[in-house]
């Protein structure tokens, strides 16, 4: 059967929208998938994909570009169109591709509730679907696949970023613990301060932090180098394969709610996660062994941009207890450095 997704961004909910299609693959389902640029590396480096189409942001385009590209989703022609991320956006998309069956979450599971309509059949989260990465799987149900429970990330990353970050592994000396300070809106973001104080007492541990950075993030990087009084440095620069071959070749990766940790935790990295205003238990490490940091507010689970609740609470999480969690995750990992 030929089945299109459409997730289109951000690239941390693409990562875990991936095992849901690791199992149509392993179903023997013809797949494709719909992503805009900033995450299609990663959509295109998914072993047994069919066909991937790059969508261009909704602000970059007219109205003729999307019929143009609506030609294009119909040329693959669907059986099954599947709307992984509940926004007026996917739904349309899942609609255009002319797909006669359309599946997608029920309203009450969307973040734009009514874009419901146009799909053919909507699905309902059991109880237990907690982690976000089972109520994707959740949508397989109704196509006689039940693989929630399931954590497959079929990810091939090219030779040249694993070489790069071999490359970059022995030049540090220590085992490679990675920082991530950005990658989000700023409520679940951790201070740079902090990091600081945190890349210190790893530091202190025998690892060597370092400091990871996307597209205008190079002063948050800087801030957190400096915060760290020399005891980190700021990665070079990198793709978003090259930051995953990184985190594959890590002792310890650390950040807050953001792609960089989920993508680190698809490459099998030994996580400590900083949350605030987002549940864990929804979006956050699913290795028992990986720990979690959280400071809980008043609004918790929330996910507004702007919120004056959770505000500053991030700002509450001290730098000891996220070291503390990062000498209990290294006692609890096996040498990556020796595996």
């Amino acid at each position: 059967m030929k089945i299109l997704v459409v997730r289109l961004s951000s690239i941390g909910d693409v990562v875990h929208t991936t095992p849901m299609v690791a199992s149509l693959i392993e179903a023997g389902h013809e797949v494709a998938w719909a992503v805009e640029p900033p995450a299609s590396p990663l959509v295109g480096s998914i072993k047994g994909l069919s066909q991937m189409f790059v969508l261009p942001k909704a602000s970059a385009y007219d109205w003729n570009d999307r019929f143009r590209l609506a030609r294009t989703l119909r040329d693959f022609n669907p059986e099954v169109a599947i709307d992984a991320q509940g926004l007026w956006k996917s739904a349309f998309w899942t609609w255009l591709s002319g797909a006669p069956r359309r599946i997608g979450w029920m309203a009450d599971h969307r973040r734009e509730a009514s874009s419901s309509v146009m799909l053919t059949e909507t699905v309902e989260c059991l109880p237990e679907d907690v982690h976000v990465i089972d109520q994707h799987h959740a949508l397989l149900v109704g196509l006689g696949i039940d693989d929630r429970g399931s954590r497959d990330f079929p990810f091939v990353l090219p030779d040249d970023a694993v070489a790069m970050a071999t490359a970059f592994r022995e030049s540090v000396g220590n085992p490679l613990a990675l920082i991530a300070p950005g990658g989000g809106w700023e409520n679940k973001l951790y201070p740079p301060e902090s990091w600081g104080e945190v890349a210190q007492g790893l530091a202190s541990m025998q690892l060597a932090p370092v400091v990871l950075w996307g597209p205008g993030e190079e002063a948050l990087a800087d801030a957190v180098v400096q915060a760290s009084g020399g005891t980190t440095k700021r990665a070079p620069e990198t793709s978003v394969l090259e930051l995953a071959a990184l985190a594959r070749a890590s002792r310890l990766f650390l950040g807050a709610d953001t792609g960089p940790l989920h993508i680190a935790g698809a490459m099998g990295a030994p996580l400590v996660a900083v949350f605030g205003p987002t549940d864990p238990a929804r979006n956050g490490p699913w290795s028992k062994d990986d720990e979690v940091v959280r400071k809980i507010p008043a609004c918790a689970p929330c996910h507004k941009r702007s919120c004056d609740t959770h505000q500053d609470i991030m700002r509450k999480i001290l730098p000891a207890a996220v070291v503390e969690a990062a000498t209990r995750r290294i006692a609890s990992s096996i040498d990556r450095d020796a595996a």
